[in-house]
């Protein structure tokens, strides 16, 4: 280091934000933006050797944006830093319109600074040029005048350096001699404890020590001394900048080095800087001594652990009742867990006081013990006195039809006001989608007062969904319903297990099987989930569950379980259930209301025909909400707005009104209208409404979806059958097609058949083969039907998949059609299962199977006799709009699918 250094009378200035460079310090950066990179190349690498910039701090202001960061740290052959800070360096583009010195607060004085060393780099794929420069800082300097030079700053400057001759004089001042002695002293102690710091545990002191020991082991490579000669030949106010820049200290502190031009100041202050750095070393030693004095040989790996106890003991800040597991232990205190559960969790907590955090099963044991004391043991929800016509009306109100369904639900709620303690019924609602099966499990837990919670068990095929994971495994938790407990804070919910049917089972168990002890009355109460592994009462718990078809369900589990079918609606039913709900919730939820949008009962009855044919409503919903924004777009392009009225009174909201006088953007206040929702209408009153007409139908929903007539121009041919069928989403209308070509006599099935329905066209084909004669079907001299000629049977709608008995009569009549040549009636379904000898037997499903043809415009449904029983439960309105024909065997079915009768009866022998 030079004594003295002649400096411009100008500098190009490089602003470091919160960050202050000191003299003999070396400090590392990285310049990528276009600001810096153009300073460094004109001041820096154009000049080379020559060349010098200032570093000058600056303070961020309380406008200030936020700027670039370039990495300062380590040179690459240097060892002044042990660790890496962020220093800012100022990007010093203006920033909406306000200049630098308005963004940032400049100090004055600054540190003249010469390149070590400097690489320049492209990035890809931008090819953007960036600096590496290694900056060593060289004196101090006074800003007298700050401007600008195209894209960066420069100042005119004036040395702030002690001159040779001042320097002599200030080392005969004997203040100068006895702090130097001082400084000498304080700063020959530090150095040797970090030197025995690196031949010891130097993990006992903090990294800011080390980053002293670095910068002396640097400087003795660059010197080529030892430390002690170093102490004497390097000018002590050098020094003194240099231990200060090897601290982490403040902002302040930093700036108040910079700032101690009087070379007496600044060795004060970096002697005061470097004792307060010998304590702290001295305080880390105590501690030190304190914890290996506690700890055995086995306990050595939690060295860190019992350091940061002898901290906190030291400074007195250890406080039991703040302790986490202290914290724990109250709150499983106030569990009011069983005596069994809570010996095991109280021997559960001697474990984890024992364990350190850094032990592997220290969190599980943690989240299993916060796990015991959240579950609701006894905290059970208060249940409101029942009241049955109460029950009803809500029942009413919230489900239009289902009259049976609500009949049963109201009995369910009479036996708990009689006994709140019976162990009712499993209550399992079964039926196509959107009939309200998970709302009327909702309305049993408001009618009850409960509180509700839903389990969705779609595709669960893991038994640990269940009964949980063993706390051996990573990542264990416990299952669903232990979970569900667990986050509604109740142990007398009532809980949904929606969509029973589709859970699965492979090599990971059978989750169905696990639910015969949830459902079991008489083995829930004592319910083991693997993660918990103690019992839990889940007999204070409603079960209800929901499913679209009863055939996956085990038998089993089934037996569990009261079923409640619920079918579809009839047109009807969903035109009422579209007045009194569909319509004002779709409405309510596009912002609309009545004075904007009507939708007449006579358009809800077309969008009901022809264009949904399900048995729920919710393609109905959908319909209409296509509606009602079509409706939307209308009225928000007419531009209306709604005027506030004078005598709405002024909200008293200070935090608003100050964010609107700043200008700033504010979060929406929920203003309660209270009676002034009718200042809404009347504001609205003037505009017309959008009343929805056939035209405005057809422009949004498209043509019609369905057509009455669909089943007459099918069935025009011979060989097309009109059959009923049973799904998952409610019954559903299909035709069965036949035809016939030349061949070998053998038959072809498509469209996706299952093997029982292939076995029932196999069936029906030898039915009719064995009667063609007596059908007169073939003459008597003919003895095969399928002489020369093959049969192709095909079930539209192929992508579909189907299988089931309940197509064998529409299979018979189809071959019959299709060997006669006369046509099936239009307006006549049917099913049926049929025997080899021609019996029709009874088949499931009539409700839905009678509803679908009534949805589709059927008028004559052919059923098996037996199931005459089942006609009950169909609404009277339907039964009167169709004409229900019995029939008990094969011969009465054809006699009634073809018009004027069966011509070949009087062959048969009947």
């Amino acid at each position: 280091m030079s004594e003295s250094i002649e400096l411009p009378s100008r500098l190009a200035i490089l602003p470091f934000r919160n960050k202050v460079l000191l003299p003999g310090a070396i400090i590392r950066i990285r310049c990528t933006s276009p600001t810096s990179v153009k300073l460094v190349e004109q001041e820096l690498w154009q000049r080379e050797e020559k060349g010098l910039i200032g570093i000058l701090p600056v303070r961020d202001s309380a406008d200030s944006t936020t700027s670039s960061t370039l990495t300062s740290g380590m040179g690459a052959d240097s060892r002044d830093r042990g660790s890496k800070n962020q220093v800012g360096i100022v990007d010093q583009h203006k920033h909406n319109g306000k200049s630098q010195q308005e963004a940032f607060e400049w100090h004055n004085r600054g540190v003249a600074a010469r390149a070590l060393h400097l690489s320049r780099g492209v990035e890809k794929p931008s090819g953007r040029v960036t600096y590496i420069v290694v900056l060593e800082g060289l004196c101090r300097f006074n800003v007298q005048e700050l401007s600008t030079k195209g894209t960066y700053y420069t100042a005119r400057i004036t040395n702030l350096d002690t001159t040779k001759i001042e320097m002599e004089q200030v080392e005969k001042d004997p203040d100068f001699i006895a702090l130097s002695r001082q400084f000498k002293a304080t700063a020959t102690e530090l150095v040797t404890i970090l030197e025995q710091v690196m031949d010891c545990d130097s993990s006992v002191f903090s990294l800011r020590c080390i980053n002293i020991h670095l910068v002396f082991s640097f400087t003795k490579q660059k010197t080529g001394g030892s430390t002690k000669i170093l102490l004497e030949t390097v000018p002590v106010h050098k020094l003194a900048d240099i231990f200060v820049a090897s601290f982490e200290i403040s902002l302040e502190e930093q700036l108040a080095m910079l700032d101690s031009v009087d070379v007496k100041v600044r060795i004060s202050k970096a002697t005061e800087l470097i004792d307060r750095h010998l304590q702290s070393i001295r305080v880390a030693e105590k501690i030190t001594q304190k914890v290996e004095g506690q700890l055995s040989k086995s306990q050595k790996e939690f060295l860190l652990r019992q350091q940061m106890r002898a901290i906190m003991d030291e400074l007195g800040d250890n406080d039991d009742e703040d302790d986490d597991v202290a914290a724990l232990e109250r709150k499983m205190q106030e569990a009011e867990m069983p005596a069994n559960i809570w010996k095991h969790a109280q021997r559960e907590l001697r474990r984890l006081k024992k364990m350190q955090p850094q032990q592997p099963g220290y969190n599980s044991s943690r989240v299993y013990l916060e796990l015991l004391a959240e579950l609701p043991w006894k905290r059970a929800s208060e249940e409101l006195e029942l009241n049955l016509r109460a029950a009803k009306e809500r029942l009413d109100s919230d489900h239009y039809g289902l009259v049976k369904v609500k009949q049963r639900i109201v009995e369910y709620l009479a036996v708990r006001k009689l006994k709140p303690d019976a162990r009712g019924p499993v209550l399992c609602f079964v039926g196509p989608p959107g009939v309200g099966k998970t709302s009327l499990a909702s309305s049993i837990a408001a009618a009850l007062g409960r509180k509700f919670i839903r389990i969705s068990l779609g595709g669960v095929k893991d038994e640990a969904d269940i009964r949980g994971h063993r706390r051996t495994y990573i990542g264990s938790m416990p299952g669903r319903l232990i979970d569900g407990l667990k986050k509604v804070g109740v142990c007398n919910p009532v809980m949904l297990l929606d969509e029973i049917d589709k859970t699965g089972s492979d090599v990971r168990g059978d989750p169905a099987s696990a639910l015969l002890e949830v459902l079991d009355p008489e083995q829930n109460k004592t319910f083991n989930d693997h993660y918990l592994n103690v019992p839990f009462d889940l007999s204070k718990v409603i079960f209800v569950a929901t499913a679209n078809r009863l055939q996956p369900i085990p038998p089993a589990l089934r037996d569990r379980m009261e079923v409640i079918e619920l079918p579809g609606y009839t047109p009807d039913e969903k035109l009422r259930i579209a007045t009194r709900h569909l319509i004002p919730r779709v409405l309510d939820q596009h912002g609309l209301c009545s004075d904007f949008l009507q939708i007449p009962e006579d358009i809800a009855k077309l969008v009901i025909q022809n264009y949904t044919r399900e048995a729920g409503v919710r393609n109905l919903e959908r319909n209409l909400a296509a509606l009602a924004r079509a409706a939307a777009v209308k009225v928000a392009e007419q531009g209306h707005s709604l005027p506030v009225s004078k005598d709405v009174q002024r909200l008293a909201s200070p935090l608003l009104g100050s964010r609107l006088s700043d200008g700033g953007e504010t979060e929406m206040e929920v203003i309660p209208m209270g009676d002034r929702n009718h200042d809404i209408s009347n504001a609205f009153g003037a505009i017309s409404p959008i009343i929805v007409d056939e035209p405005m139908l057809e422009k949004v929903l498209g043509p019609p979806r369905y057509d009455d007539r669909e089943a007459a121009e099918r069935v025009a041919t011979p060989g097309v059958t009109v059959g009923l069928v049973w799904t998952a989403f409610g019954g559903e209308v299909q035709f069965v097609e036949a035809t016939a070509m030349a061949g070998k006599g053998d038959l072809h099935l498509t469209g996706q058949l299952g093997d029982v329905i292939k076995e029932s066209a196999q069936i029906a084909l030898t039915w009719v083969r064995a009667r063609a004669t007596e059908l007169n079907l073939i003459s008597a001299m003919e003895t095969n039907l399928l002489d020369g000629r093959d049969i192709h049977i095909h079930f539209p709608a192929g992508a579909v998949p189907k299988d089931g008995p309940s197509a064998g009569v529409t299979l018979v009549t189809s071959l019959v059609s299709l060997f006669g040549q006369k046509r099936v009636r239009a307006d006549t379904a049917m099913t049926g299962e049929m025997t080899l000898r021609g019996l029709v037997l009874p088949v499931g499903g009539i409700k839905d199977k009678v509803l679908a043809a009534h949805r589709c415009g059927i008028k004559r449904v052919i059923l098996p006799e037996r199931n005459l029983k089942d006609l009950a439960e169909v609404p009277a309105a339907v039964l009167s709009s169709l004409e229900i024909i019995l029939a008990k065997r094969m011969e009465d079915v054809l006699e009634q699918a073809f018009e004027g009768g069966c011509p070949w009866r009087q062959h048969s022998r009947l």
